[in-house]
């Protein structure tokens, strides 16, 4: 796919991808490489979102795509539109050379935060079950 990520940040992640070898046979754009770019950089956003040791996986995927590109540069630029403890969702942009919107994406994932689990509750919670056996 030639997905080159630019910037990694909480509420920014951006990449670029080249049209070149992601074309359909007519030679336009394949639709699924706006996908692919669209899901690489926010599951990215999602990942950040995480935190260490989470992980974040992509639900629900939708593309509309603008116009039709055959050659040059896409930028996708994702932004943060809810995040929350365990689900999150992004507005991805994509752009061709002239700064012209080709797709806008949207993406929801669910988040699992890492393996350090919050101590409110949480072992209370666990005692009263062993207390009741």
């Amino acid at each position: 796919m030639g997905i080159e990520i630019q910037t990694c940040e909480p509420g920014r992640v951006t990449g670029t991808m080249p049209v070149t070898g992601n074309r359909q046979p007519i030679g336009i754009l394949h639709g699924g490489a706006n996908a692919v770019l669209a899901e690489t950089l926010g599951s990215l956003a999602a990942l950040v979102h995480a935190g260490p040791g989470g992980s974040a996986v992509g639900v629900d995927l939708s593309c509309t795509h603008h116009r039709w590109v055959s050659s040059g540069t896409l930028t996708g630029e994702c932004r943060p539109l809810y995040e929350r403890q365990s689900v999150a969702s992004y507005q991805i942009a994509i752009t061709d050379d002239s700064g012209q919107r080709t797709c806008t994406a949207l993406l929801t994932c669910v988040i699992r935060r890492g393996t350090a689990r919050r101590r409110t509750g949480h072992s209370q919670d666990a005692t009263r079950r062993t207390e009741n056996r």
